[in-house]
C-alpha cells in the first residue's frame, strides 16, 4: 500500500507541563530519584558510583547515553539493588506516582519485574503488594495536593529467565488488586516472545491483557512473535516496525518534497488494526534502537509513523536514565517536528484509548483530556 506523506505543522507556544498526559511505558526501576537511591543504598549497604545526588543523576544519564541497550540495562543494577525490601518498594512506588503527577500525568501504567526484587526475602506476592501500597500512597498524596492521577501495575517477566508462567499467574492473581496487564522485558535479541508462548496462552485464557517489548533491540521477527506468540495488544517501543515501511521522496507541482510511503504486510497489519506503539523517543536514541535510521532525534521514524496513521503513543521509558519527563518528550517533538496542540492531543488520546482500563474508565479519561484541551481555546 502506498500513500503520500507531507510534513507541515505549526509549533506550539504553551506550557506543556500543564497538559494532561497518559504514560504507558515507564519502568519503576528506571524512575527513582537520585537522592532516594543514595538513602536506600546506605540502608542496605550497597555501594554507588557517587553519593552526591547531582553527580549520581549525571552518572546514570551518561552511562545510559551510550547507544547500547546492553550498557543501558546495566544501570539498573544499582536501582534494583535498593528495591529489595518492602519499605524500599513502597517508597519508590510512592515517589514514582508523585513525580508523574507533578509532570501532569493523569493516568499511568508502571511496569516492573517482581522476580528481580526477592533478594532480601520478599515473596512475589509480597513484592507486588508493597508496590501497590506505595502507588496508592502516591495517589493519595497527589490528591491532597489537588492533582488527579491513577496508576496501575504492568507485571513483567524477564526474557532471559524461565519464570514466565509463574509471573503470568502472579499477574492474574493480582488483577483486582492493582495489576492491569502483563509484559516481558530485558534483553530482546535472542529471547523472543515465543519462549513465553504457554504463559501468553494462559493470560489469553484468563482474558488478561499483554503488552510486549518488541521492535527495540530486535527487528520485525520480534514484532511478529510479539503479535503471534504474545498476543500483544500493544508493542513496547515497536519503533522498528518502520523497517517494514519504505519512503521515496518526489517533488510535487509546487516544488515541495512529498514522500510516497509503501507498507509491508506486517506494518500494514500493525497500522490497520491500531496496535499501539509505545514509542520512547529519547530512549530510542540512547539505546540505538533507531540507529538504522540516523544518528539524531530528527531521524527518528516516529513522525513518519504518526503521519501515516500508526497508533503512536509517547512515553519516557526510564526517566532517571534518560533524564526526561513526558513533558520533555512532548517538547522534543514540538521542537523537532513542529507538532502543535492538535498533534499532542491526538497522541495523548491514542495513549488513553490504548490503556488497559475498563471501557467506562477509558471513556471518562478520554472525555477529561478532551475537555482540558478544549479549555485552552
Amino acid at each position: 500500500m502506498t500513500e503520500a506523506l507531507n510534513n507541515t505543522a505549526p509549533a506550539v507556544d504553551f506550557d506543556l507541563k500543564t497538559l494532561p498526559k497518559v504514560s504507558l511505558h515507564d519502568h519503576l526501576d528506571g524512575g527513582l530519584r537520585p537522592a532516594t537511591i543514595i538513602e536506600l543504598a546506605a540502608e542496605v549497604g550497597h555501594e554507588l558510583p557517587s553519593t552526591d545526588p547531582v553527580a549520581l543523576g549525571e552518572w546514570f544519564r551518561d552511562s545510559a547515553d551510550s547507544g547500547s541497550l546492553v550498557r543501558y540495562l546495566e544501570t539498573f543494577d544499582h536501582t534494583i539493588a535498593v528495591m529489595q525490601t518492602r519499605e524500599g518498594l513502597i517508597r519508590v512506588a510512592r515517589e514514582f506516582v508523585e513525580d508523574l503527577a507533578e509532570d501532569g500525568v493523569v493516568y499511568g501504567e508502571v511496569r516492573w519485574a517482581p522476580e528481580q526484587h526477592l533478594q532480601r526475602g520478599l515473596t512475589l506476592d509480597e513484592a507486588v503488594e508493597a508496590v501497590q501500597e506505595g502507588l496508592e500512597a502516591g495517589m493519595a498524596a497527589a490528591e491532597e495536593r489537588g492533582q488527579e492521577v491513577q496508576v496501575g501495575q504492568l507485571i513483567t517477566a524477564m526474557r532471559h529467565a524461565d519464570r514466565g508462567q509463574e509471573i503470568a499467574e502472579l499477574a492474574v492473581r493480582h488483577r483486582d488488586r492493582g495489576a492491569v496487564g502483563f509484559d516481558i522485558a530485558g534483553a530482546e535479541l535472542g529471547f523472543p516472545p515465543s519462549r513465553f508462548r504457554d504463559a501468553f496462552t494462559y493470560l489469553a485464557e484468563n482474558n488478561f491483557p499483554a503488552t510486549v517489548h518488541a521492535g527495540e533491540a530486535d527487528g520485525l521477527a520480534s514484532i511478529q512473535s510479539a503479535l503471534v506468540d504474545g498476543r500483544a495488544l500493544r508493542l513496547g517501543h515497536g519503533v522498528r516496525i518502520a523497517e517494514d515501511v519504505s519512503v521515496e521522496f518526489e517533488t510535487d507541482d509546487d516544488g515541495d518534497q512529498v514522500g510516497m510511503v509503501t507498507f509491508g504486510h506486517l506494518a500494514s497489519w500493525v497500522r490497520d488494526r491500531g496496535i499501539a506503539l509505545e514509542i520512547c523517543p529519547s530512549s530510542n536514541l540512547q539505546t540505538g534502537a533507531i540507529a538504522g535510521f540516523g544518528e539524531d532525534i530528527s531521524a527518528h521514524p516516529i513522525d513518519m509513523l504518526y503521519q501515516t496513521g500508526f497508533n503512536v503513543t509517547i512515553n519516557t521509558d526510564n526517566r532517571l536514565m534518560g533524564g526526561v519527563t513526558l513533558t520533555d518528550e512532548f517538547e522534543l517533538l514540538v521542537e523537532t517536528f513542529d507538532y502543535d496542540l492538535d498533534d499532542l492531543l491526538e497522541l495523548t488520546l491514542n495513549a488513553a484509548e490504548a490503556t488497559f482500563l475498563p471501557l467506562e474508565e477509558k471513556e471518562a479519561l478520554v472525555e477529561y483530556i478532551n475537555e482540558a484541551y478544549a479549555n485552552l481555546a
